[in-house]
């Protein structure tokens, strides 16, 4: 399956569990490409699919970040985009993006500098909290199926 392929996946998964999934509108391509812009950073095609679909969705516990913003924020940015720039001051490489907070590996990024032919990225864990750059394992191929593996974990879903 390409990573294209898990995107599309996760969609349907996402709108067929209303109850246990929920996501936001979806995201303009000039907003995607100011996220870019501000983080110096390229998205890949599987991550732009589910950004333009759902701007930012979830699937309790997991909250996958996309690109969104809120009145109550202004034009500030949302989402990958802000806790990129934010991670940055813990010290996150300028070529990891970050994509998923979360309380096991605190962040999953994406390794901009590792692009495959397709335009995909690796899906690493990064620790601020390890000297000499942080601890980074790697965890998926792409983020299709990165996010297509931790949806249907959190659903319940066969593979």
């Amino acid at each position: 399956m390409t990573p294209l392929e898990a995107s599309r996946q996760v969609v349907d998964l996402v709108r067929g569990h209303p109850d246990d999934a929920q996501h936001l509108h979806g995201c303009s391509p000039e907003l995607i490409a100011r996220a870019e812009r501000e983080t110096g950073l390229t998205f890949p095609p599987s991550y732009r699919l589910l950004i333009e679909e759902f701007g930012s969705w979830d699937v309790p516990p997991t909250e996958f970040l996309g690109v969104w913003r809120n009145e109550r924020a202004g034009d500030v940015l949302r989402g990958s985009s802000a806790e990129t720039l934010g991670a940055r001051n813990l010290g996150l490489p300028p070529e990891l993006m970050v994509v998923l907070l979360d309380d096991v590996w605190t962040y999953a990024v994406l390794d901009t500098s590792r692009p495959d032919r397709d335009g995909e990225y690796p899906v690493l864990a990064w620790n601020p909290g390890v000297p000499a750059g942080g601890l980074m394992e790697k965890i998926a191929d792409s983020y299709g199926e990165f996010a297509l593996t931790e949806c249907r974990q959190k659903l319940g879903t066969p593979t």
